[in-house]
């Protein structure tokens, strides 16, 4: 039995395979930007350019391409950075996206993290911040410096505040109502129009009237407004529409992006 077990040798243990790079999309407006920044990606082993883009229809086009981890994305790409970044976000699928900026913002920041970015950073952050804000967000973290971090807390403490407070007493119409119902059930601009009796341009005036009234900005703060005020509790619709408000709330905090309806 010793010989035996003498002649076993023991099995050789696999290597394990090295992790694979983060694959990262540059979109700059600046070449010579582009080359440092992927100049200094060339010299991490877990890093690596798979595409550039100078304009947004490019970067768009890239990420069709090439699969990617994290999007580099300058906000001067676009005249209206909130916007792409939205376009941008739709098409990046598991990517997550670091967006570049001149100079921070703070309405640009608490906007940018609404629809869903998880980096900010200045042209001027040093390379090796750089290279570690790339590595956290492709890890899934959020990347901002103290300001912005500052910035964001303040944006939703006073959202909190607005949404708690002691329900003011305003005056909806029996129209408002209803069209505030569809809304907390989910309901497109068209779909309210038909179940209103009229068309997706009145709706739209309406809902800027409600907006104006309850002091809130889009569909997911009037869901929200509808749970802490109950809003519906009372009123001639279904009593169920409440409880349907606080699921749509959910569903709109979940998305990335700010309802492109009114």
């Amino acid at each position: 039995m010793a010989n035996e077990s003498a002649k076993t040798a023991p099995s050789a243990e696999k290597p394990a395979a090295p992790p694979s790079p983060i694959k990262v999309i540059l979109a700059d407006t600046q070449a010579i930007f582009r080359v440092g920044i992927r100049k200094i990606f060339a010299l991490e082993d877990d890093m690596r350019v798979v595409a550039q883009a100078e304009t947004l229809g490019q970067t768009l086009a890239a990420i069709s391409k090439f699969p990617c981890d994290v999007i580099l994305f300058e906000s001067a790409l676009s005249p209206n950075p909130a916007e792409a970044v939205t376009e941008v976000m739709k098409r990046a699928g598991h990517a997550r996206m670091v967006v570049l900026t001149g100079e921070a913002d703070e309405d640009d920041t608490v906007e940018y993290l609404r629809r869903g970015v998880k980096g900010i950073v200045t042209r001027s952050i040093p390379p090796d911040l750089l290279v570690k804000c790339v590595r956290k967000v492709a890890e899934g973290e959020t990347w901002l410096d103290n300001r912005g971090v500052n910035w964001v807390v303040e944006a939703y403490r006073a959202q909190a505040a607005q949404l708690t407070a002691p329900r003011p007493k305003t005056h909806l119409s029996d129209k408002e109502m209803l069209i505030v119902s569809c809304v907390t059930q989910g309901m497109k601009n068209k779909e309210i129009a038909h179940e209103v009796g009229t068309t997706e341009q009145v709706v739209k005036n309406y809902l800027r009237k409600i907006y104006d009234k309850l002091g809130v900005s889009d569909r997911l703060e009037l869901a929200l407004y509808c749970v802490h005020h109950r809003l519906l509790h009372g009123s001639r619709v279904s009593a169920h529409l409440a409880e349907q408000a606080s699921k749509t709330a959910t569903a709109l905090a979940g998305t990335p992006s700010s309802e492109p309806e009114m």
